[in-house]
């Protein structure tokens, strides 16, 4: 059974923290037993005081003329067939990685972002938090562009938002952003085609956020990010499987399609210039906390194919959190920044990951409050422990 421990952390805001230890370790190449076991959880390591070193984000770049102007998208890297592994140091470092729920500069928020002239606004009391970290991880399932028209603060499927959400992003302290997601293809006009697409590609890498799971073509949106801090190279591929129209061909842009045959050859490709890979899917249907048979198959699918890491999203609620074969999956973290009304929608975590050289060393979970408007807070106690017994229930329907 998979038990969350709470533990009252006070850094001048409450913070439950959900803690395990597993070890970083490569999976066996068979198909694990569903559901799997957890291991006992036990005390994460303190986050360091230190100074946060600059991270070094290696992103193959290109150029491409599609229908925007001097797009940038990835290409190949060149990988190594025998690559060389990172060296572990005697005393190796702590770092932090922190990812997010679903970003959405959109529909409410981008209204509001129009109303008070200041799109860092739904970040600003949770900066703090992010930067903390030594790399940062979001998920952007919104266009961020000037070519589309703003909807307004209306009912829509369409989730636009200005260019200068990349701005608050990169202010916000974010290092890179996963993209494979069913919305980044979205334009409120009829005459955009992919501007709006590549236009968010371009203003990302313009404020320095790496994207990962989006490209020209297939081939450039399964390519590897690799972002490295304190010597260990953390590759990240991101995967998608929602919208068919956001999906990449052979010859046409848009992202990484999220099925075995691909997600293997991602994660190969990121292992060969990685010391860790942490894998990004983009799955599961809406409004439900307990991961679907499709999402735990390809979970199985991604720690067979060598995957350290699991971490998805899309359902706008949080999901369960399991162990496969050793591997963490954590299946999905909600809304971060959206105008979704509903109790459950407006509530995520923040999932910190911690890492002892290329060593997994635990993770913590920080429960969030969105405001109707988009700007997101620490939870405070009463709403952390019930957005945190969400996720222990829906786990413990994976883990009897």
């Amino acid at each position: 059974m998979l038990r969350i421990q709470f533990t009252l952390l006070f850094l001048g805001l409450f913070i439950l923290t959900a803690c395990q230890t597993v070890p970083l370790a490569a999976p066996a190449i068979a198909t694990p037993s569903l559901p799997a076991g957890s291991s006992t959880p036990t005390s994460a390591p303190a986050l360091s005081p230190t100074a946060i070193p600059s991270p070094t984000i290696s992103i193959p770049t290109g150029t491409a003329s599609g229908n925007a102007t001097d797009v940038a998208t990835a290409t190949k890297p060149d990988l190594d067939p025998e690559p060389t592994a990172t060296p572990v140091p005697i005393n190796p470092p702590l770092t932090t990685l922190l990812f997010t729920g679903v970003i959405v500069p959109a529909r409410c928020v981008q209204a509001a972002i129009d109303a008070n002239g200041n799109p860092n606004y739904p970040y600003e009391d949770v900066r703090d938090v992010i930067t903390k970290a030594d790399l940062a991880i979001g998920t952007l399932n919104a266009t961020i562009s000037d070519v589309s028209p703003h909807t307004g603060c209306i009912p829509t499927y369409v989730l636009v938002g200005s260019s200068n959400n990349a701005d608050a992003l990169a202010w916000a302290g974010f290092d890179a952003m996963s993209v494979a997601t069913n919305h980044i293809k979205n334009c409120n006009t009829n005459t955009c085609g992919n501007r709006a697409f590549f236009d968010t590609l371009n203003n990302l890498k313009r404020v320095g956020i790496a994207y990962v799971g989006a490209g020209q073509n297939l081939a450039e949106a399964m390519q590897p990010i690799v972002l490295t801090v304190n010597g260990i190279r953390f590759g990240i591929v991101s995967l998608g499987q929602i919208e068919p129209m956001s999906f990449a061909g052979a010859d046409t842009p848009g992202i990484a399609v999220l099925n075995k045959e691909n997600l293997t050859a991602a994660v190969a490709m990121a292992r060969q210039v990685s010391d860790v890979v942490i894998a990004m899917p983009h799955w599961g249907p809406e409004d439900i906390s307990v991961p679907n048979w499709i999402q735990r198959n390809l979970a199985k699918d991604l720690v067979e194919a060598g995957a350290d890491i699991v971490m998805g999203n899309h359902t706008h609620v949080v999901q369960a959190i399991q162990e496969i074969n050793g591997i963490p999956v954590f299946y999905g973290l909600g809304n971060f920044v959206f105008d979704q009304d509903l109790n459950d929608h407006q509530q995520g975590v923040i999932l910190m990951l911690k890492f002892e050289g290329k060593k997994y060393a635990g993770y913590e979970l920080i429960p969030t409050h969105i405001d109707p408007d988009g700007r997101v807070h620490v939870a405070g106690p009463a709403e952390a422990a019930e957005i945190l017994k969400r996720i222990e229930d829906a786990s413990k329907a994976l883990n009897p």
